[in-house]
């Protein structure tokens, strides 16, 4: 088993590696801060979940290729689900570590608030907080099921909180299954958890041992489980691989208990064709749990809304954009030859360069992995500026190529003033807006800025297929009045005025 060498590093040029968060069977998690990012900005600081196929101590081709393919598809299932209640893929890359060692990386929000694993142990969770939580995991589950993802590792675990506590975000689809052919019979997820057919083959109620494709019904299964522990907070370490079938004595005598025993009752059979089928099932089973609720409100304040479906929770920084997809490369062994030697160690925020032994010769790393590109530190040697000053016909090229460019730049600039000049004598004829007071439809959800920049916080949510009137054009922003929504929004921004990137309007 060999680590990953990312201490005190600097990845891609971009993500300060600050700490370690865990490590799984075949990837290292790290919490790092983005320096292209703005301070403000709630994605700020990162995690990168590192694949590390040195973790497994028989690797071979296969299981290598495997491994990565995994990988690929947790990018994929996030991509394909994303909700303001599943966590996001911020983005990905392929580099090497300090030692050499390349490996590939999944840039995801960071949630402060911890797992509800810990939150349910500190019994800090009401009833009503925990239905609150629980409505957001099943809008983001609903949400994957109807894109064909099923999670297959539900648990409260794998249940994050933002800074605030306020939104609840599903995480870790590292198992999930993506395809309709991956196999049904894997053994995943925890088994306090996990539903019996996780297991190659399990008898339902007819007690006919069988093989049972993977349906919605498993996920139905983990999330009853860890509703148990978001109530009750116990976990039911007593129901593992059974159903359940009473709750704790601390929750028995509660005016809810009897409601919520039979749901769970239900959702947690043996045979998954007893269960809830789907998440909207579940969540009207619980409507007598949530009205009692509703009706036990000791504040007097607002009734504890009573949704007929899972409402999602939008959190700050949450964009319904996902970035590129990744294509990792699954042909190439990762154990290098000739693996890179750095000529020094650059530590982030700090002028310190640690100058290491001359690199060995290597071959082209686009040949050994087509998707890596090395990423050389900035090195200042004054023999080797030298050199480089005195270089033959590239560096002559370099410098025509480089005056040319400011020369047009300078001449560039000089039309424009000149235009700008021109016009306002009267000289030439101002040019007109040709979009101005236009209209055209939304393609997609997307933010309202308060100015034409994507570096602030939204001020209002044009849905997918609203109509808006163009008021006026920057570069390709588009300041827009929302004439006619798409749809009802849930979230309380609701400016009908701002700001929003051109390439999200289809205009009429």
């Amino acid at each position: 088993m060999r680590e990953l060498s990312l201490s005190n590093c600097r990845l891609d040029k971009r993500y300060d590696i600050q700490r370690e968060l865990g490590r799984g069977s075949y990837a290292e998690i790290f919490v790092a801060r983005d320096i292209m990012s703005s301070p403000q900005s709630p994605h700020n600081t990162v995690v990168i979940k590192a694949l590390n196929v040195f973790l497994q101590d028989d690797l071979d081709a296969d299981l290598e290729r495997t491994l990565v393919e995994n990988f690929q598809n947790e990018a994929i299932a996030l991509d394909r689900v994303r909700h303001p209640n599943i966590i996001s893929r911020l983005g990905h890359g392929t580099a090497r570590d300090l030692e050499g060692t390349v490996f590939h990386y999944l840039v995801l929000e960071y949630l402060a608030g911890g797992d509800l694993q810990k939150a349910s142990r500190e019994k800090t969770l009401s009833l009503r907080t925990a239905l609150s939580y629980i409505e957001q995991i099943c809008a983001g589950l609903r949400h994957a099921h109807k894109n064909g993802i099923i999670h297959r590792d539900i648990k409260p675990q794998n249940l994050l909180l933002t800074a605030d506590r306020e939104t609840v975000k599903i995480a870790d689809f590292g198992v999930a299954r993506v395809h309709q052919n991956d196999s049904p019979i894997t053994r995943v997820g925890t088994n306090v958890y996990a539903p019996p057919e996780h297991s190659p083959m399990f008898a339902g109620e007819s007690t006919i041992v069988t093989a049972s494709p993977l349906t919605p019904a498993a996920d139905i299964y983990s999330l009853a489980k860890s509703v148990y522990t978001l109530v009750t907070g116990e976990t039911p370490r007593f129901y593992a691989n059974q159903p359940v079938t009473d709750l704790p004595m601390t929750s028995c005598g509660k005016e809810w208990a009897d409601e919520l025993k039979r749901v769970l009752n239900k959702a947690t059979s043996n045979d998954p064709l007893m269960r809830h089928q789907n998440v909207d099932e579940f969540w009207s089973d619980l409507e007598a749990v949530r009205r009692i609720a509703a009706e036990a409100d000791p504040t007097g304040k607002l009734q504890f809304p009573l949704h007929a479906m899972p409402q999602p929770h939008v959190a700050r920084g949450y964009s319904p954009l996902a970035p590129q997809r990744p294509k990792f490369d699954t042909s190439r062994d990762l154990k290098l030859k000739h693996p890179y030697v750095p000529r020094e160690v650059v530590i982030p925020n700090a002028a310190i360069r640690i100058p290491l032994t001359s690199p060995k010769p290597m071959e082209r790393v686009e040949d050994l992995w087509p998707n890596a590109i090395p990423k050389q530190p900035d090195i200042y040697d004054p023999a080797e500026q030298e050199i480089i000053s005195r270089s033959g016909p590239e560096s002559r090229i370099a410098r025509r190529v480089a005056t040319f460019a400011v020369l047009l730049c300078i001449f560039a600039a000089a039309l424009y003033g000149t235009s700008v000049y021109l016009r306002g004598r009267g000289i030439l004829p101002q040019i007109s807006n040709p979009f101005a007071d236009r209209t055209g439809r939304a393609n997609t959800d997307i933010n309202l800025r308060p100015s034409p920049n994507a570096n602030n916080d939204p001020i209002g949510l044009v849905t997918k297929n609203s109509r808006v009137r163009i008021v006026k054009i920057q570069n390709n922003w588009y300041q827009v009045d929302v004439v006619e929504q798409g749809r009802a929004r849930v979230e309380q921004l609701t400016t009908t005025r701002g700001w929003l990137n051109g390439k999200y309007v289809d205009l009429d």
